[in-house]
């Protein structure tokens, strides 16, 4: 029986057997950046883990169609109906017009999930190219009666759509705690119940992004770029919908509703969040101003960071954790993290210098399937990562003679890191130029050729001094009888 894929489903809380809608096609939809600020370290967790999934789905057979979004409009302060645009406001700071902004800051979130290794997805809409489907998605939900107007704005009445629908079951809130915690706030009084979100805002003079409609010339609620994107694209009903964490309430449950008020039924059969990364306990943030960008990450320019971590740190950093775990910043764990993958990557370079033996003392079989069932429960990278290292430590019993590999089994081993490693968890060192981890492999070996030679010619106070350099750089020397190999500390 072929082994299948196991996904914790947030609606459902609990682990689900993925069962597409439409085999072998799968729809994958991720809330992307709001473009009006540099990407962080929040953002590359979100955009790895469901990197992972599309990569893992297509590694499985599935044809993926995957769309992530670009909200470009109408994403508020707060992510309240109230406030300013955080685009327009971004704009009026740097003197710049909106869309400015938004090529500006879509470009460098771009070129930073290349930079990670991020795979691009197969759709990308803008928010700002999709006013019609949202406002088509509105008047839907306004003949079903959950929707209303009032002075150009149109709201979602939460209570009313409560009465037929459970509002709250995404994130196992109930509307009672919700209308009792929730004090009327001014500017909010048009509005029949706090709760009721804006599906479209009638514009104030100042505002600058605005389009035509029957209610007012205004713009689409942050909420419903997302559920008239993701059906128009995977239909109105798809597989699965991710998100970070923070997006579980109140986004994805407006979300939810919507779908059911305009469309007449759910339209996500599985939600996947991500958990956040936090910095000595808090979540890291714009809103917090407590976050660190990649490209601060990338140049080391931050007070909180020691050095420059390169993109592929990054992402096996991120990696390491279960993607619905918390993540705590440190520059310890990033400094492990770098040292963790260039281990992996020696080993691969490694493999290529074992001489195979007639039979095997390591079992390459039983270690494929344990690092498939890792993946296949729930995409646990740290679990699979762990059977990785597992093998690290027979690759370098093997080069010391305590164990032996039959030629079947070294390619099998190699197939094995290349798939886990490149293929599925998306690290990279291949390119116009090498990466950093081979870069130095490189120069480490060279060193290790000029302490061999100083060793040959009898000199060695200088084929000392090169070992203890390398160990104060975290780099163990190993000398054996063909010759010495290392590894970092």
């Amino acid at each position: 029986m072929a082994k299948e894929l196991f996904i914790y489903n947030t609606l459902t809380r609990r682990k689900e057997k993925f069962q597409p809608l439409h085999p072998p096609f799968a729809g994958l939809y991720a809330c992307g950046p709001t473009v009006y600020g540099d990407a962080h370290l929040g953002h590359a967790r979100q955009a790895i883990t469901f990197d992972v999934l599309y990569r893992y789905l297509m590694h499985l057979g599935y044809k993926v169609r995957y769309v992530r979004n670009i909200t470009d409009v109408g994403h508020l302060e707060a992510d309240s109906d109230e406030g300013e645009d955080k685009i327009l406001k971004k704009a009026r700071l740097e003197s710049l017009e909106p869309m400015e902004v938004v090529q500006l800051y879509m470009n460098r979130y771009h070129a930073n999930m290349q930079e990670l290794n991020v795979l691009s997805p197969s759709i990308e809409p803008r928010a700002s190219g999709h006013i019609i489907e949202q406002q088509e998605l509105i008047r839907q939900i306004m003949e079903a009666g959950f929707a209303y107007e009032v002075n150009g704005s149109v709201y979602f009445d939460v209570v009313k759509y409560n009465e037929s629908h459970p509002y709250g079951q995404l994130s196992g809130r109930k509307i009672e705690d919700l209308l009792s915690n929730t004090r009327e706030l001014e500017g909010q009084s048009e509005k029949k119940n706090p709760l009721d979100f804006a599906l479209w805002k009638k514009a104030d003079p100042s505002h600058l992004m605005r389009w035509r409609s029957e209610w007012s010339e205004g713009y689409p609620g942050w909420h419903l770029e997302c559920s008239a994107m993701s059906t128009k694209y995977l239909g109105r009903q798809f597989d699965i919908h991710g998100g970070g964490m923070d997006l579980l309430f109140p986004h994805h449950e407006c979300e939810i509703a919507q779908n059911v008020a305009g469309y007449g039924q759910p339209s996500v059969q599985y939600w996947m969040h991500n958990n956040m990364i936090t910095i000595n306990g808090q979540k890291m943030g714009r809103s917090l101003d407590n976050f660190i960008t990649l490209e601060q990450l990338f140049s080391g320019e931050h007070t909180l960071l020691q050095q420059a971590y390169s993109p592929m740190t990054i992402r096996f950093f991120i990696l390491q954790a279960h993607y619905r775990s918390t993540l705590d910043f440190s520059n310890e764990a990033l400094q492990g993290s770098e040292k963790g993958m260039q281990r992996l990557l020696k080993a691969l370079q490694d493999l290529d210098k074992i001489q195979p033996s007639a039979e095997s003392s390591v079992d390459v079989k039983v270690l494929s399937d344990h690092c498939m069932d890792a993946m296949l429960d729930d995409m646990n990278t740290p679990v699979l990562i762990a059977h990785l290292f597992e093998a690290v430590r027979w690759i370098n019993g093997i080069i010391e003679g305590r164990a032996t590999i039959s030629r079947e089994d070294l390619e099998l081993l190699k197939s094995l890191f290349h798939t886990y490693l490149f293929e599925i968890l998306g690290l990279s060192r291949a390119g116009d130029k090498e990466s950093d981890s081979q870069l130095t492999g490189n120069l480490v070996e060279m060193i290790l050729s000029l302490r061999q030679k100083a060793k040959a010619s009898r000199d060695f106070e200088a084929a000392d001094r090169i070992r203890e350099e390398l160990s104060r750089l975290g780099i163990v020397v190993k000398d054996r009888k063909e010759g010495s190999d290392w590894e970092f500390n």
